[in-house]
């Protein structure tokens, strides 16, 4: 009978750095070096793409790159999106490691699905040379992942379903029908369908929430309630499977998607 046997695990936003924060302010600074502002809505619209590709979605935003074309007199180009790459990887890695953090619930999920024999995969939008700095800091502080695949050796990121593939051979996983892919971002949820797993997204900690833990906590009830239905609302049209709220339910989840199992 066939069961989830791993979960795949994005990283900020779904497992540690609350709300998503360090790529969004780097971003935000890569840009504004070139006086050439980026909003962070800007940024979250394409969160979760290899970050090369995010710079190359963030020029083609006609008001970038018109506001490029005022600035320099020509239209953006290659070498420019390297110069911002080149820029906002400086800027990530000198404060990644403040942005490890464990969400609140993913270490303690992270244990009850070991404890019933379940592997721990991740993927994530970021470097080998970045996830360096996430994985050590954020094992520190009690999360770690039994394979981290980054695209830096494969064909392509998200939403190509190549990492997830990785995970699976890293791991020794058979069949996609047991495993699910939990993420925060509509990349993420694009990675999972493309590569025929379960998919699930996560609301509160989000990139799609786009808020700190404690903007969450200065919320009125009914605000915040109103702007989780309207992430649950956006992941349930892009095709996850579930969408949960919060990191503890994913154990109860994988029960249910366990029981469609017993029909396939």
């Amino acid at each position: 009978m066939k069961q989830i046997e791993c979960v795949i695990f994005d990283w900020a936003g779904t497992t540690v750095d609350y709300g998503c924060m360090a790529p969004v302010a780097a971003f935000v600074e890569s840009f504004d070096i070139i006086d050439v502002p980026v909003t962070a809505a800007d940024t979250r619209r394409y969160m979760g793409l290899t970050k090369v590709e995010e710079i190359r979605a963030l020029f083609r935003i006609p008001r970038v790159a018109e506001a490029f074309r005022q600035k320099y007199g020509r239209d953006w180009g290659e070498d420019d999106v390297q110069a911002r790459y080149a820029d906002f990887q400086r800027i990530l890695c000198a404060t990644l490691d403040r942005y490890a953090t464990p969400i609140p619930g993913v270490v303690e999920t992270v244990d009850t699905l070991r404890k019933r024999g379940i592997k721990i995969g991740s993927t994530t939008g970021y470097t080998a040379a970045m996830m360096d700095i996430v994985q050590p800091a954020a094992a520190a502080q009690g999360y770690k992942a039994d394979s981290c695949v980054t695209s830096d050796h494969l064909p392509a990121g998200r939403p190509a379903p190549y990492m997830i593939y990785q995970n699976m051979i890293n791991l020794a996983i058979p069949s996609v029908d047991c495993v699910v892919k939990v993420g925060d971002t509509m990349a993420d949820i694009a990675e999972g369908l493309n590569s025929k797993v379960w998919t699930v997204g996560v609301i509160l900690g989000s990139n799609e929430l786009a808020l700190s833990e404690e903007e969450v906590n200065a919320l009125a009830p009914e605000d915040l309630e109103a702007r989780m239905a309207e992430v649950r609302r956006r992941m349930t049209e892009a095709g996850a499977h579930c969408v949960i709220d919060r990191m503890a339910e994913l154990p109860k989840t994988i029960d249910r998607i366990n029981e469609k199992l017993i029909n396939l």
